[in-house]
C-alpha cells in the first residue's frame, strides 16, 4: 500500500468519524425522561438547521418539548462532546509525553484541585450563578490552574522538568488536596451530598455559556497538541534522540502540559470528576492504530466524544439519572481489567 492510500484512508477514517459523532450528538439529544418522541426531537433540532429548517412543517411540535430539547438536552450532550473529546487527546498527549500507558488526564492533581475548589465553594455556600456562569464552576478552573501551578514549581529543577519529579508531585499535591476535602466533608456533613455528587461527574446541569466557554478553550487546545504530534513521537523515542534532532524538549514539554492543564481544568469544572475517557480511550486507539500521535491525537478526541456521549445518553434512560462518571467508570474500570490480563498473557 502506497503513502498515497494511507493518506486517503486516513482523511476518510478521520471525516467518517466526525461525521458519526454529529449524528450521534443529534440522536443523544432525542433521547430522555420527557415523553417526547424522537420523531419530533429530530423535527425540532433540524428546524434550527439553516436552510434545511424551511422544509420541515412544524406541526403540533409544544413549546415546552422546544425549550427540553434545545435548552437542556443539546447543550449537555456538546458538552458531553466536548468534555470527551478533550479528556482523550489530553491522555493520549500525556501516554505520549510521558512513555506511559497509564497516565490519563488527572495525573498531575488537576482534579483534585478542582475538587477542593468547588468543595470549598460548596461549603461556603456560592452556589449562585453570575452572568449564566455558576460560582462554584468558576472557582474549580482556578483552583484547578493554581494546583498545576504548584505541581510545575515543585517538580521543577532549574529550566528542566523531571517526568517523574512532575508524577510524583501530582500524586502528593492530589492526595494532599483529597485530605482537605475530606476534612471539609466531616466539618460540614449538610454539603456532604452537594460534594459527592459534584465528585461523581455529572454533566446534566450544562447550560449553552458554559458550552460557548469551554468549546474554545478545549478546540483549540486539541489543535494545538495534534500540532506538536510530530514531536511527541520523536520524543517517545528518547529526549536525547530528540534534542539531537532539533527538538526543544523542555519548551514543548512545558507548553504541552499547560495546554493541557487548561483544557483539563475548564472539562473538570464544568462536568466534576470524570474517569477512564482519558485513559482506555486513547490505549484502544493506539492498539489499532500503532502510536503513531498523528493519528493517535484526532482519532482519540473524537472517540473520547463518542464514548461520553454514549455514557451520557445512558445514564438519562433510567427514572433516576444516574451520574455519567459513575458510568464510564463502570464501563471502563473492567475494559481496562481486561487489556492488562491481554498483556500479561502476552508477556507470559
Amino acid at each position: 500500500m502506497t503513502f498515497g492510500d494511507k493518506k486517503y484512508r486516513y482523511r476518510f477514517a478521520l471525516i467518517s468519524g466526525i461525521l458519526l459523532l454529529f449524528f450521534l450528538v443529534l440522536f443523544s439529544a432525542t433521547v430522555g425522561a420527557a415523553n417526547i418522541s424522537i420523531f419530533d426531537a429530530l423535527r425540532i433540532l433540524v428546524r434550527r438547521i439553516p436552510f434545511a429548517g424551511r422544509f420541515v412543517p412544524a406541526g403540533e411540535i409544544s413549546r415546552t418539548h422546544e425549550l427540553i430539547v434545545l435548552n437542556i438536552r443539546l447543550p449537555r450532550v456538546i458538552a458531553a462532546a466536548i468534555i470527551g473529546a478533550g479528556l482523550s487527546a489530553v491522555g493520549a498527549t500525556y501516554q505520549g509525553m510521558f512513555a506511559n500507558p497509564m497516565a490519563d488526564p488527572y495525573v498531575l492533581g488537576v482534579s483534585a484541585g478542582a475538587a477542593l475548589g468547588a468543595s470549598i465553594a460548596i461549603v461556603m455556600g456560592a452556589d449562585k450563578v453570575v452572568g449564566g456562569f455558576g460560582i462554584i464552576t468558576a472557582v474549580a478552573f482556578v483552583f484547578a490552574l493554581l494546583t498545576v501551578f504548584i505541581v510545575f514549581n515543585i517538580a521543577k529543577t532549574g529550566v528542566k522538568l523531571s517526568n517523574t519529579h512532575l508524577l510524583l508531585a501530582g500524586v502528593a499535591v492530589s492526595f494532599f488536596a483529597s485530605s482537605v476535602m475530606s476534612v471539609l466533608m466531616v466539618l460540614n456533613r449538610d454539603k456532604v451530598s452537594n460534594i459527592t455528587y459534584w465528585m461523581m461527574g455529572s454533566i446534566a446541569f450544562t447550560s449553552w455559556r458554559q458550552v460557548l466557554i469551554l468549546a474554545p478553550l478545549v478546540v483549540a487546545g486539541i489543535v494545538v497538541v495534534c500540532v506538536f504530534a510530530r514531536e511527541l513521537n520523536i520524543i517517545a523515542v528518547g529526549e536525547d534522540e530528540a534534542r539531537s534532532l532539533g527538538v526543544e524538549v523542555e519548551k514543548v514539554k512545558k507548553l504541552l502540559l499547560v495546554v493541557c492543564s487548561v483544557v483539563v481544568a475548564a472539562c473538570v469544572a464544568v462536568s466534576g470528576v470524570i474517569g477512564f475517557v482519558g485513559l482506555i480511550v486513547p490505549h484502544t486507539v493506539r492498539l489499532i492504530s500503532r502510536s503513531d500521535n498523528r493519528v493517535v491525537l484526532p482519532f482519540s478526541a473524537i472517540g473520547g466524544g463518542m464514548f461520553l456521549v454514549l455514557c451520557d445518553t445512558i445514564s438519562r434512560i433510567p427514572t433516576a439519572e444516574i451520574p455519567v462518571g459513575v458510568l464510564t467508570s463502570m464501563f471502563g474500570a473492567p475494559y481496562f481489567i481486561s487489556v492488562l490480563i491481554r498483556n500479561k498473557k502476552k508477556v507470559v
